[in-house]
């Protein structure tokens, strides 16, 4: 089965996914361990590549929040994307500027709808020089 066009953007999924992704800025930025813990896969399949840092699986995952100290910097997001596709999946794009570094941000998130609710199950995170738009 395939997703076809009129499945795409769906108005109440892509609501869905704002509110999960605006939960989990805010997590973020709070340092909310277990929070942040709970809004990824619990399975050892999900995956996080960070800007210095890889975490294969959930439990890779919780070990890596235990050890982050809390955010000494504010963050702003730039061109914030946010896709789905069918009502169970949902892809999150947004750069991002951080106060304590002249680098650019990016950060990708693949959402799932899955019985305990959206999850991300794979997310990417890298920085790099700032860079003009094309």
């Amino acid at each position: 089965m395939s997703i076809t066009p009129d499945q795409i953007d769906l108005p109440a999924v892509c609501a869905e996914l704002q509110a999960e992704f605006t939960r989990y800025e805010a997590a973020l930025m709070a340092n909310d361990v277990q929070a942040l813990n709970d809004f990824f896969w619990c399975d050892p399949r999900v995956t996080r590549y960070g800007i210095a840092d890889k975490q294969l699986g959930h439990e890779a995952l919780v070990r890596y929040r235990a050890q982050v100290p809390a955010p000494d910097f504010t963050r702003a997001l730039h061109r914030v994307r946010l896709h789905s596709f069918g009502p169970d999946l949902a892809v999150a794009q947004c750069e991002f500027t951080r106060s304590d570094t002249p680098l650019h941000g990016f950060q990708t998130q693949t959402w799932a709808r899955l019985p305990e609710g959206w999850k991300i199950v794979a997310a990417h995170v890298s920085m790099v020089p700032p860079f003009p738009d094309p």
